[in-house]
């Protein structure tokens, strides 16, 4: 199986109007344009009864002491941890594309309600949600994607797996707003075939 975007090469930077929030003139970030990049796949197992799709930054500090602060780094040996941008489930077996845009434009403060997909797909409940939530003014569930936002000071080059998964079973047994470790635990043993693409992502010039 094989997954394609228009959007941005293989293992190459993701443009900044696929991200959450990009550098600005004067601030070293502001909301960008959050549109969901195009994504194509191809060659589906034979048996394929729908798709499961994650979008996973794989380079999340697992401390946030210095994540965002003025005059300090986060060290790019600091371990990491994975942080879900977008997770859709029962996407039907006849679907094969998401359009640039269709599912995500813009930035929506408190989260999308009920974020655009395929016919009879679900989307799951993004990390955006445990990272404002001490936020007034931006709390809330973030249902659909939400793109890239490292932190501005990170030393580490973001990576973004776009994970598609191919199924044998048509509906996977989860609620609403369910999160990324209900989502792993509900596709195991149900995957047929699993294809990725990366792309790259960073707020800091000196990351890499």
């Amino acid at each position: 199986m094989r997954l394609h975007s228009d959007s941005f090469e293989d293992d190459a930077p993701i443009p900044d109007e696929f991200a959450f929030g990009r550098r600005g003139d004067s601030e070293p970030c502001v909301w960008s344009a959050n549109r969901n990049p195009h994504l194509a796949w191809s060659d589906a197992p034979e048996g394929t009864r729908a798709f499961a799709l994650a979008c996973i930054d794989v380079d999340v500090p697992s401390r946030g002491d210095d994540v965002n602060q003025q005059g300090r780094f986060v060290p790019a040996e600091l371990p990491r941890v994975e942080f879900a941008h977008w997770l859709m489930i029962d996407i039907p077996p006849t679907c094969n594309e998401i359009a640039a845009g269709a599912c995500s434009d813009g930035v929506v403060p408190h989260g999308k309600r009920a974020p655009d997909g395929p016919p009879g797909s679900r989307q799951g409940r993004n990390d955006y949600t445990g990272w404002f939530a001490s936020d007034p003014q931006m709390r809330g569930d973030y249902l659909g994607y939400d793109g890239p936002c490292p932190p501005w000071n990170d030393l580490r080059l973001h990576h973004y797996q776009f994970r598609l998964y191919a199924l044998d079973d048509p509906k996977l047994a989860l609620p609403e707003a369910f999160d990324w470790p209900r989502m792993q635990q509900a596709l195991r043993g149900k995957v047929l075939a699993e294809a990725r693409r990366v792309g790259t992502y960073r707020l800091n010039p000196q990351a890499g």
